[in-house]
């Protein structure tokens, strides 16, 4: 195949397809990073709460604050990093949830009020 003129007064050819590199690839240690951090974040803010409540408000409160750090990651930063923020996250707040079902089924009674 000859090579492509730009004039179009002689087609010889077809133009090059069109590469789109993304400007910040996701990688694996940036997941990690992101998934170890939140682990802590959520560890830490789950031991300020002295029962199952105060572990289940303060687990949410935590998972809402890293999942703001999250978005704005998305935006403006590293989305590897916000992907193990969010997949972390996401993980606490189903430990938490079970945490509440089995509370629940064990009491009959809603343990968060």
């Amino acid at each position: 195949m000859l090579p492509y003129n730009p004039s179009g007064l002689f087609p010889t050819g077809r133009p090059p397809r069109p590469s789109y590199r993304e400007p910040n690839p996701v990688g694996g240690v940036g997941v990690t990073v992101g998934a170890v951090c939140t682990l802590a974040w959520l560890v830490l803010f789950g031991l300020l709460g002295g029962s199952l409540v105060g572990y289940v408000w303060w687990t949410l409160f935590a998972g809402a604050l890293a999942w703001l750090v999250a978005v704005g990651l998305v935006r403006h930063g590293d989305r590897g990093v916000a992907a193990g923020i969010a997949i972390v996250t996401a993980g606490g707040w189903s430990i938490a949830a079970a945490a509440v079902a089995t509370r629940w089924l064990s009491s009959g009674d809603w343990p968060l009020w």
